[in-house]
């Protein structure tokens, strides 16, 4: 059979089992099958042979049952990252590509001030932790580093890998609670080949408190970003099986009412923030006033909004 029938005919398959975006799932598979792109698929319609015919009917069975097609796949893209996904990892959403293209221009609008190197040496390094001749913040990797990063919840490390690529000589660090996701992480930052980030295990600033500050003594961050289990515990069994029966449910849980972790970070994050330091999150719908309040009680003042692609609140940034 021809590679362009074969799409057809697994569309319609895919299509009985509900499946959103039928033809496109048939399309990836069978080039990954292939091991070819979309656009050599419809350019050659290459013929399939018998052993690539079976293993693209397995895989179709495997999305007929709602497994998500990135963990067929085994990887998905994002901000120009090839990451490893699979089970025990959330799937990293276009949603949190607005979070850090909006942590990038706030950014480099920041290290643009020529008040930000000195401010930086001064806050991040005071005397008692510098060593003779330093000129700037010590990376992980001993070069000098202008930014200290730090992404909770990091998942498959989508949001440190983007960043920590944008920003080669800043210090990124990762934390979550689930060893499968810091595993794929660290998976991830190999196979890009980015080196300038760490990743820890433990619930969000525990591993900091636990394994860094013996090294250094005034630990703190220009930006701490993350993207939080926001969904209310009551609501996971309505969301679609992909996530409900596939994704790890301590990636999707924020408790009663969704909020639990921006509370827990928003609570500490002071201790971890450097002066004119700031915290991002990505938000729920509907969570936007109430992450703001959680805020304002906290003592923050300078709150934004900015919304993701279907005009939603959707990227909240906190300044300290």
């Amino acid at each position: 059979m021809k590679a362009l029938e074969k799409v057809r005919t697994a569309g319609e398959f895919l299509k009985r089992y509900g499946i959103d975006s039928p033809l496109k799932d048939a399309e990836l598979l069978v080039a990954h099958c292939l091991d070819i792109n979309r656009i050599i698929l419809y350019k050659d319609n290459p013929q399939i042979p018998e052993d690539t015919m079976a293993l693209i009917e397995k895989l179709l069975r495997r999305r007929a049952k709602r497994e998500p097609l990135q963990y067929i796949l085994g990887y998905t893209e994002f901000h120009g990252l090839k990451l490893r996904v699979g089970p025990g990892v959330l799937i990293p959403r276009p949603e949190t590509e607005v979070l850090v293209e909006e942590a990038i221009e706030i950014l480099k609008s920041k290290i643009s001030n020529p008040l930000f190197r000195a401010f930086t040496f001064a806050e991040a390094n005071p005397p008692e932790c510098r060593k003779e001749g330093e000129g700037g913040i010590t990376g992980t990797d001993g070069s000098l580093s202008l930014l200290r990063i730090l992404d909770l919840c990091t998942g498959s490390g989508c949001i440190a890998l983007a960043l920590a690529k944008e920003f080669p000589d800043a210090e990124v660090y990762g934390s979550d609670t689930s060893a499968a996701a810091i595993r794929y992480a660290k998976e991830n930052a190999t196979n890009n080949g980015i080196k300038n980030v760490t990743f820890l295990k433990g619930s969000l600033f525990e591993p900091l408190t636990e394994k860094l500050t013996s090294r250094i003594s005034h630990f703190t961050f220009d930006l701490i970003i993350s993207n939080p289990p926001y969904i209310k515990e009551g609501d996971i069994i309505t969301l679609q099986p992909e996530i409900r029966d596939w994704e790890p449910p301590e990636a999707l849980n924020g408790g009663e009412d969704g909020l639990a972790y921006y509370r827990r970070i928003i609570s500490e994050a002071k201790h971890y923030l450097k002066m004119e330091g700031f915290l991002m999150f990505e938000i729920g719908i509907d969570q936007a006033e109430a992450v703001k309040e959680t805020a304002i009680y906290a003592g923050f003042r300078d709150i934004s909004l900015k919304k993701d692609y279907a005009g939603l609140d959707r990227i909240m940034t906190i300044w300290l």
